[in-house]
């Protein structure tokens, strides 16, 4: 879900130090109590399907409260999906001519070593009959139909294992090719895989999770209504402490610092009031209001600092509550 924190516009109070309400109690400083608010819109575009929200109700932080109509967002996903499985389709495959490629290899490595066998017959031969010629036991023509049988055989050999290279080059360069149009096409996965995560967010935001621990204060939408990305759907704030915002004088600054404990007193409804323990938890660094440039003392007496007090809430106070301060 997206939450918008807005603050509660405090009720500027005048301030007097050391002044008397109705002579029935003495305070340092007055204000109204506030609460950190959070709007919760829709991250999502749809029909509303479910929202368990009801004013007052206090809601558990990260707790699902509601669904928005995922089907659109569903089918684009499946989409998505479907194109990064067609990608492996889209590949090709070198085996099946490596395959032949491979088979022409055996047949050739077999004829080159069937020559090369034939060559030790014949140079034996050779050896046999150039002792023969040297004997004039036989003609020396017979020597030399040898001699080229031999050569013939030789380039034979040489021929062959050029071929085998040939088809081992073919081999390599066959691989390549192939590796080249395949990471062509798969370069298109990751980009593609990334839209399916995005897709995948998108989905989960159908689900409305509830971002912190409150109390609803409005609802804006029902069940079965269309809502869009952005369009608020209820409001909650955490009522467990509530900050009492409260001025002072400039002269009441050296009584106060962060971290002090003081007193709050608030109206009970029966003319009477109820003293709660608080905390200092922000001290404004400057004037509520622009000074002029020239002022008089009494001028300068006027200016007023905001801060804020945490007060734990029992159940009883409210937004807007008026509460006064005594410092310890």
């Amino acid at each position: 879900m997206k939450s918008i924190v807005k603050k509660t516009m405090p009720l500027f109070i005048g301030v007097l130090a050391a002044s008397c309400n109705g002579g029935n109690s003495r305070y340092d400083a007055s204000g109204t109590f506030e609460a950190e608010e959070v709007i919760v819109s829709a991250e999502a575009t749809g029909k509303i399907l479910q929202l368990n929200v009801q004013e007052g109700s206090l809601l558990a932080k990260d707790s699902i409260i509601g669904r928005i109509d995922p089907t659109a967002i569903e089918l684009q996903k499946e989409q998505a999906s479907s194109s990064v499985s067609a990608l492996q389709q889209k590949t090709n495959d070198a085996s099946p001519q490596v395959q032949v490629l491979e088979s022409q290899i055996t047949l050739q490595s077999k004829q080159v070593a069937v020559d090369e066998e034939q060559l030790k017959v014949l140079q034996k031969e050779q050896q046999r009959f150039q002792k023969l010629v040297a004997a004039d036991a036989v003609p020396a023509k017979q020597l030399d139909d040898i001699n080229g049988q031999v050569s013939v055989l030789k380039e034979r050999i040489i021929a062959g294992k050029s071929q085998l290279n040939v088809l081992q080059n073919q081999i390599s360069a066959q691989r390549r090719l192939v590796a080249i149009q395949n990471r062509g096409i798969l370069s298109e996965k990751e980009p593609m895989e990334k839209r399916v995560a995005l897709i995948q967010d998108q989905l989960n935001k159908t689900t409305i999770t509830n971002p912190l621990t409150g109390t609803v204060l409005t609802k804006y939408a029902q069940q079965n209504e269309f809502t869009a990305v952005g369009k608020a759907l209820y409001k909650i704030a955490d009522l467990s402490t509530m900050k009492l915002r409260a001025y002072i004088t400039g002269d009441q600054l050296v009584q106060v610092k962060l971290n002090q404990a003081v007193k709050v007193k608030v109206d009970d409804g029966k003319g009477k009031y109820r003293e709660l323990p608080g905390t200092i938890s922000w001290i404004s660094d400057k004037a509520e209001f622009t000074p002029k440039t020239i002022q008089t003392k009494e001028e300068r007496a006027n200016l007023v600092y905001a801060m804020k007090i945490n007060v734990k809430n029992d159940g009883y106070l409210k937004i807007g509550m008026y509460g006064e301060v005594i410092f310890k």
